[in-house]
């Protein structure tokens, strides 16, 4: 029984995990990568294994680097079953499309930059054929190597600055432009043709574009179209009708010998853990593997708390938030409720940046919820996401995952997912005219790490106004624009000229869906101590697949993943500390299950 690590590893985007045993091969997860050029050129990369052998995909969540990669695997050839949620089914659906969308956007775009551009395109096609064949030979060497180690060798990171493309908004259809950030929860999209670096909007330093030292091994030669849509509308429709819901704490044969369940993992409607039972051959004792996917964070709003599992030998574990603490819940709203204060007193406006599924639906159901209290004055909101908007129709249409105080609100008639006086832009047009609207106002507008979508457009409004706050309530990747705001940044380059920050910036991290360091090692205590034991991360309880065959056992090993490699090496050591062997595994990576 062996599990390739095909994404996810030392980075927080492209979760994909391919596990093979003598009868059987299922993905789980099937995540784009995002980010930084040489993160996204692995997106071009071979897929690592053939889709027309694979019995089943699983799917954990809705967010693009969890799923982004189905219409390239299904064009391919799989003609299986996609395992995931009813709620994950819908906003998979609506993530995709724009996805292909925007890519075929983006290439024309691209392909018009060339033709303006042949000498400037010709030395950028030449860096992305460079980083291509470095990410090609970086696959082979890691799927080849042994998993010898605790940990993966701590490799140097070149963080890349990215200067975003304040015109791309404007692009696709509508406008739309989120699916170009929803990241996965915490990713970007790139501002090109997905996978082609040094395109106008991405400058690259030569620098950049190895932060894997210990490639060493000869490349292959580049086979593939770079500058193609990785995938486009018409093939990201394919991917629904393969779609076979799966309901939470409910057992389903996926493939010869692979027993899958569901469990809520409280990141964004409709999230799964998802606890595997396999057994190579008939009449084995099962071996059990529990995919965390995103975890989310206990008492937030909306949706339910992570589900407690206590039966594993394998643990493969998000890491996002190694060495972290969020902001405890009251404190977050506290400073939210402060912000909108200030923003009111100083006649100002207020930007977040916020990812369409999700984080949106959160912000306007605290915002509600302060109005309801009198903790804020009114003023208008401006929902600058049609993507958001699309998602929050599918939170209304899916009550059954909510929490029970969410359901309550709902059954005493309150509406927690509209504020009262929301505005919800249409177009561009719409998107445009916000700015001459008059003050005070707010605007929660995607993507959440201003690395492309209309957020990255009003910021180009904003950044200069003493009276703007810019607020972040979600993780800001390394080398994103938000994350240089954050750390203190005084000028930023914006179309090409240096311009001073003036606006306010304000973080809150309490706000964030994925779980932090105190509260993943809260959830995995859960696997050491056994049923009927401890509680950690949330009140909810699954066995796990396995627990009606054999008593709760504690782990084996735990992998990390979905984590940058400072992260993980920050929480590591104190999962050890639990008692648990650890490793973090290296992408491409093939580990076999004892």
């Amino acid at each position: 029984m062996q599990l390739s690590f095909l994404g996810g590893a030392t980075t927080v985007t492209g979760s994909r995990f391919l596990l093979a045993t003598a009868r059987a091969r299922v993905l789980i997860d099937c995540g784009m990568f995002q980010g930084s050029p040489n993160e996204v050129i692995r997106n071009r990369v071979p897929l690592g294994f053939e889709p027309t052998e694979l019995d089943a995909i699983l799917v954990t969540h809705a967010h693009l680097d969890h799923c982004g990669l189905l219409p390239v695997v299904v064009r391919e050839g799989f003609d299986g079953p996609i395992y995931l949620t009813s709620a994950s089914a819908e906003l998979v659906e609506i993530v995709l499309l724009d996805s292909g969308r925007l890519q075929e956007e983006f290439a024309k775009r691209h392909s018009r930059w060339e033709r303006r551009h042949p000498e400037a395109a010709e030395e950028a096609d030449a860096k992305t054929e460079e980083v291509y064949r470095k990410a090609t030979a970086e696959a082979a060497a890691n799927e080849t190597g042994a998993a010898t180690g605790a940990h993966a060798a701590e490799e140097e990171h070149y963080p890349t600055t990215i200067e975003p493309d304040l015109a791309a908004a404007d692009l696709a259809p509508g406008g739309e432009s989120d699916a170009a950030a929803e990241q996965g929860d915490e990713g970007t999209f790139p501002s090109g043709p997905a996978g082609v670096a040094g395109s106008p909007s991405e400058p690259m330093d030569p620098q950049s574009m190895d932060p894997e030292s210990a490639l060493r091994s000869q490349p292959p030669e580049v086979d593939t179209d770079l500058d193609a849509p990785l995938y486009t509308e018409d093939d990201a429709k394919l991917v629904p009708p393969r779609f076979q819901r799966a309901r939470y704490g409910r057992t389903l044969d996926v493939a010869p010998g692979i027993r899958a369940t569901f469990f809520d993992a409280g990141h964004i409607l409709g999230s799964a853990i998802i606890s595997l039972e396999v057994r190579e051959r008939d009449g084995d004792e099962p071996t059990t593997i529990v995919f965390s996917g995103d975890l989310g964070r206990p008492h937030t709003p909306i949706i339910s708390d992570p589900t407690v599992l206590h039966d594993a030998d394998y643990v493969i574990v998000e890491s996002t938030y190694g060495g972290r603490e969020h902001e405890p819940s009251n404190e977050s709203i506290r400073l939210l409720a402060e912000v909108v204060r200030e923003v009111e007193r100083a006649d100002g406006v207020l930007l977040i940046p916020a990812f369409a599924i999700g984080r949106t639906q959160e912000i306007v159901w605290e915002l509600d919820r302060l109005i309801s209290a009198g903790e804020i004055p009114q003023m208008p909101l401006y929902l600058d996401s049609p993507m958001a908007s699309r998602a929050s129709d599918v939170f209304r249409r899916h009550p059954e995952f909510y929490d029970e105080e969410t359901a309550k609100l709902l059954r005493e008639g309150e509406t927690p997912l509209d504020y009262p006086d929301q505005r919800i832009t249409r177009d561009v047009a719409d998107s445009k005219a916000i700015a001459t609207a008059d003050r005070p106002y707010m605007i929660v507008a995607s993507n959440g790490m201003l690395t492309g979508g209309r957020s990255v457009a009003h910021l180009r409004n904003l950044i200069d106004d003493p009276r703007a706050t810019i607020m972040f309530v979600g993780y800001q990747g390394v080398g994103t624009l938000g994350r240089h705001l954050q750390d203190g940044a005084t000028t930023v380059k914006v179309d090409g000229q240096i311009r001073q920050v003036r606006c306010r910036i304000r973080s809150i991290s309490g706000f964030s869906a994925h779980a932090d360091e105190s509260e993943l090692l809260d959830w995995l205590r859960n696997f050491r101590t056994g049923a009927g034991e401890g509680d950690g991360a949330g009140d909810r309880k699954g066995g796990g697949a396995g627990d009606r065959k054999r008593a709760a056992s504690s782990p084996r090993r735990v992998f990390l993943v979905h984590g940058d490699p400072e992260a993980q090496l920050a929480i590591a050591p104190k999962v050890e500390a639990e008692g648990f062997s650890v490793h973090i595994p290296k992408w491409r990576e093939i580990v076999t299950l004892d």
